[in-house]
Order: C-alpha cells, then structure tokens, then sequence
C-alpha cells in the first residue's frame, strides 16, 4: 500500500464523528468490543464493529484477542505520521510568520 492510500484510509477513519470518538475512549486504556459496543449505547453492535473495522484497516487501532474478548488498543503512530507531515510544517511556518510580524510591528 503506497503512502497515499494509507494517509487516505486514515483520513476517512477520521472522518467519522463516531470513529473519533472511539479513538478517543481507547487513547488512555484499551477496551473490549463488548465495553465499545456498551459504551456507545446509540449504536447496535454490528454499527460499532462496523467502525472498528474501518479503524482497523486504517491501521489506528490494534486488535488482541485473548480467549473470546477482542481488546482494542489505539495506535498513535499513524496519527503523529499525519501530523508530522501535514500539521507540523504548516503549524511551524505559521509560528515563523507571527515572529517576523511580531518583529516589524516592534520596529
């Protein structure tokens, strides 16, 4: 999978309001499926693991089975990788504009 694609299968597992919110709940702990699937109540089971599949391939979340529960467990490194690329260059050139703005306007 080139680079492209994978940066647009993060961008469309992102792109969801629910899958967000899921990366959100598995950023400080691991959950089960069955813990997800509680969690956001608002959606049946198959909707939920619908998403954990998208996030899934998208390489955001790693999944372990232990026995019969499925753990799921946030990857941050795609995350940084789109940050590092598209965020950080754009956030740094801004911040080095605001300095020279800041200079001329002292002058």
């Amino acid at each position: 999978m080139s680079r492209d694609e994978r940066d647009d299968n993060i961008f469309k597992a992102l792109a969801s309001p629910i899958r967000r919110r899921i990366c959100d709940v598995l950023k400080d702990d691991p959950h089960t499926t069955g813990a997800l699937c509680a969690r956001f109540e608002d959606f049946d089971r198959c909707t939920v693991m619908q998403h954990l599949k998208v996030l899934e391939k998208a390489d955001l979340i790693i999944v372990h089975r232990r026995g019969r529960e499925r753990w799921n467990h946030l990857n941050p490194l795609p995350i940084k990788a789109i940050h590092d690329r598209f965020i950080g260059p754009h956030a740094a050139d801004a911040v080095a504009r605001l300095g020279r703005l800041k200079e001329e306007l002292e002058r």
